[in-house]
């Protein structure tokens, strides 16, 4: 059996940059005659290649832009690779975006039933976890609330709690541990400590460098979208702050 929970092979990703629109069939004729390219490609991950090991806490930084949510989204199944393998052992929940899944229009009790589904957890298994997830989101007075008046941190919580109940293999979070106050970042921290233990995994994106450093067992600096260096958090740390001071010169 694997000692790992992923491991990604060489995997490239591109997006097309469409820089104008086509209104008419002459403007589409007129462009291809004189041989202009209404578009141009981003390579944004070039041959990324890593592994996470069971019960292990991965930390990823680099500057926006360096293709760190679109290595999660991939990770995810959001997006596929345009090369390379990616093997996951287990189920895997991401929380990359606000408020992923949630209905607007929907209350916080209503999402949590929608989302829960989504994520594979039966009916039974919900009406045990509601109560559970509103009180870890801190959301008690909120639960009969329209997400759509909701803060982005109320909402991230919410997602946050959801996920945790779940009880993945492998956890994505994007810069989830920033939300809410000192108390319940710290209540997130305690959480993927004791994940940790359970030999489940974590991927952690931030731009936080005392997260990635207190909180990762190893962490990679992703550059411009090609891996810079993989090791320890306060070498990855290091390197990291070094290539963003040399921007400022």
């Amino acid at each position: 059996m694997s000692e790992n929970a992923i491991n990604v092979v060489n995997v490239s990703k591109k997006f097309r940059l469409y820089h104008e629109k086509r209104t008419s069939i002459f403007e589409a004729l007129s462009s291809n005659i004189h041989q202009k390219s209404y578009y141009e490609t981003l390579q944004v991950l070039k041959n990324i290649s890593f592994n996470v090991k069971k019960g292990e806490t991965f930390g990823i930084v680099g500057r926006n832009g360096s293709g760190k949510s679109t290595l999660l989204r991939i990770l995810s199944k959001i997006y596929q690779p345009d090369t390379g393998t990616i093997e996951t052992i287990g189920s895997v929940v991401p929380l990359l975006a606000l408020g992923l899944g949630f209905h607007p229009d929907l209350t916080a009790i209503t999402n949590i039933y929608q989302s829960s589904i989504l994520l594979g957890i039966s009916k039974k298994q919900i009406l045990e976890k509601t109560d559970d997830i509103i009180k870890f989101a801190e959301l008690e007075k909120f639960a009969d609330t329209k997400i759509k008046n909701f803060s982005s941190g109320m909402a991230m919580r919410l997602a946050f709690a959801c996920a945790v109940q779940v009880d993945p293999a492998v956890l994505l979070l994007d810069e989830v541990v920033a939300v809410g106050d000192i108390n319940f970042q710290k209540k997130c921290e305690l959480v993927m400590k004791d994940f940790k233990k359970r030999g489940k995994s974590i991927i952690l994106v931030s731009h936080n460098p005392s997260n990635i450093i207190d909180l990762c067992d190893r962490a990679m600096f992703l550059k411009e979208g090609s891996i810079e260096i993989i090791g320890k958090p306060t070498e990855v740390i290091d390197s990291y702050r070094n290539y963003m001071d040399l921007l400022k010169e």
